[in-house]
């Protein structure tokens, strides 16, 4: 993999990356994900440290900490961590036994849910031995202002091979990485422009009319494309206050389980070609069929849920993140599988053709102005229009192996920020790969949610 394959990682933050890095101010809204990869033996742990701390060389990223700046004038910036240990980032333990898959999703979930130390780079791997039948695990733990998801899988192919006996990676050339460093280090003219701004995403001018336009809507008819076209989107963002619709995940806290299940591929993609969608509106139809059956046994059955899906913009020019997010009224109550995908392919084409919300960087650039207290507010507030989330994630279609040890399942874990649950789908080697993060102070029986999931891909199928 060469360097130009990576996101473009910048030395200071986008709007969107500064603004989850604020509200994370309410641990409610961390934006941390992981991945829980098992593996079919123990990795050689020598050669996986060397391994990467190469790729802390090829990513400087991985070796920076965050900066704030002063009053929050303008994003933060990524500084060389002094202090960097490649032994802090890159851990090693045991399960005790009997070494089930339960005690390493239940360990994964505490070392997912524990904050990092803001004074150091924002990632952590824990390779996990003990597992039954000689397996072994690794725990990815990365912040979102690092990279998304996409953004994520790209990276992992710096410390992931195609083969069990693959050579290992040459040095890097010292004069490679100081290229990157410059190239992505901001000048004094970028800084000063930055806090003249407020956001080099946005310019000044529009910005101005934006806030202008927020303070005084009824300039509307007569303000510029642009600037009316931003704040209609924002407006159509932020109006959306409807209470997410469950009866039952009403309550919200930072109790968190996680449960894994897996689908084929061909056979998942097949069906959903069948009903006349893509694998997309598959995924959303099982996530709200699960939730149906799950209101159903606890008796209290609901007609509509309020869903949201991660949706990948990245090209070739994105940065560390590059996604958007859409929301949407999915049906719940009592229909057949072909019913519910027919309706929730309907719901996503209208959510996709309707007035397209303002982007995360929009919102970001506008919100940079305003106190960290209210935009935590703020967010709090659209967190709880929506019931779940989900999220789907392309990953590699060919074995991948670590450090001599072969990749068997790759369970993405997205964050919560406010929702009842998060289902992340990662595609590997025929297989679709699901993480479910739950709260359970919302969704008081997981593993009955759990085995609604695994009943409604069975039935999907079956179409």
């Amino acid at each position: 993999m060469h360097m130009a394959d990576l996101p473009a990682f910048e030395n200071k933050m986008s709007d969107a990356e500064g603004l989850m890095w604020r509200m994370e101010k309410d641990p409610h809204l961390s934006s941390t994900f992981a991945n829980v990869t098992i593996l079919d033996k123990r990795p050689d742990m020598d050669r996986f440290l060397r391994v990467m701390d190469r790729a802390t060389m090829v990513v400087p990223r991985l070796r920076q900490r965050v900066q704030s700046a002063p009053a929050n004038l303008t994003a933060p910036t990524w500084v060389d961590d002094s202090n960097f240990d490649i032994h802090y980032h890159v851990r090693h333990l045991a399960l005790p036994k009997p070494g089930t898959l339960r005690q390493l999703l239940d360990l994964a979930s505490l070392i997912t849910a524990d904050p990092f130390d803001r004074t150091r780079p924002l990632w952590q791997f824990v390779v996990v031995e003990g597992l039954r039948g000689g397996k072994c695990a690794l725990i990815e733990k990365l912040h979102h202002t690092i990279t998304d998801g996409e953004g994520g899988v790209q990276l992992s192919l710096e410390f992931l091979d195609f083969a069990a006996d693959a050579p290992e990676r040459p040095p890097v050339d010292p004069d490679t990485i100081a290229a990157a460093q410059e190239r992505a280090a901001p000048s004094g003219s970028d800084t000063l422009r930055d806090l003249l701004a407020g956001s080099l995403r946005m310019p000044l001018g529009l910005l101005r009319q934006v806030r202008d336009l927020i303070a005084d809507p009824t300039q509307l008819p007569g303000a510029g494309n642009a600037a009316a076209d931003t704040v209609r989107g924002i407006i159509s963002q932020l109006s959306d206050v409807e209470q997410a619709h469950s009866p039952l995940w009403t309550q919200r806290s930072l109790k968190r389980r996680i449960e894994v299940l897996r689908a084929p591929y061909a056979e998942t993609r097949a069906a959903a070609t069948k009903l006349g969608g893509k694998l997309n509106t598959a995924f959303l139809t099982a996530a709200a069929e699960a939730a149906s059956r799950y209101h159903t046994a606890m008796g209290e059955p609901t007609d509509t849920l309020r869903a949201s899906m991660a949706i990948s913009t990245r090209s070739e020019s994105s940065g560390a993140n590059a996604f958007s997010l859409v929301r949407m009224v999915v049906p719940t109550g009592p229909m057949s599988v072909a019913d519910r995908f027919r309706q929730i392919n309907e719901a996503s084409q209208a959510a996709r053709d309707g007035t397209p919300p303002a982007s995360l960087e929009t919102l970001a650039a506008v919100a940079a102005s305003l106190p960290t207290s209210l935009v935590t507010r703020l967010a709090r507030t659209q967190a709880h229009t929506v019931d779940f989330a989900t999220s789907n994630v392309r990953g590699a279609p060919v074995p991948l192996y670590l450090a001599g040890a072969k990749v068997l399942e790759n369970y993405p874990v997205g964050p919560l920020g406010g929702v009842a649950f998060n289902l992340t789908l990662l595609s590997y080697l025929g297989s679709l790969d699901m993480g479910l993060n739950i709260d359970t102070a919302a969704v008081a029986d997981p593993e009955l949610l759990h085995r609604c999931l695994i009943g409604a891909f069975k039935d999907l199928l079956a179409v």
